[in-house]
């Protein structure tokens, strides 16, 4: 089964948006705390895991982005 860092990425994100919640909303000071050590440890594992993944890809500078490829612009005069 191929592992993906996705579930890492989303999970480290609410952890960090429920902790934000929690601070502008006065919670204890302990819950914030360790909630914000546990996604410190998150985020340092959701990176170890993205660039630990083994993807490749036949793509090369050459190819730009998918979504919006190199084209030559042709400027029509009037």
């Amino acid at each position: 089964m191929k592992s993906s860092p996705f579930p890492y990425v989303i999970i480290t994100t609410l952890l960090l948006i429920t902790v934000a919640i929690m601070a502008t909303l006065n919670y204890s000071f302990t819950w914030v705390f360790y909630l914000t050590v546990i996604g410190q440890i998150a985020v340092v594992l959701m990176v170890y895991k993205t660039l630990k993944e083994k993807y490749t890809t036949n793509k090369t500078f050459e190819h730009y982005y998918q979504d919006h490829p190199i084209e030559p612009f042709k400027y029509e005069q009037e």
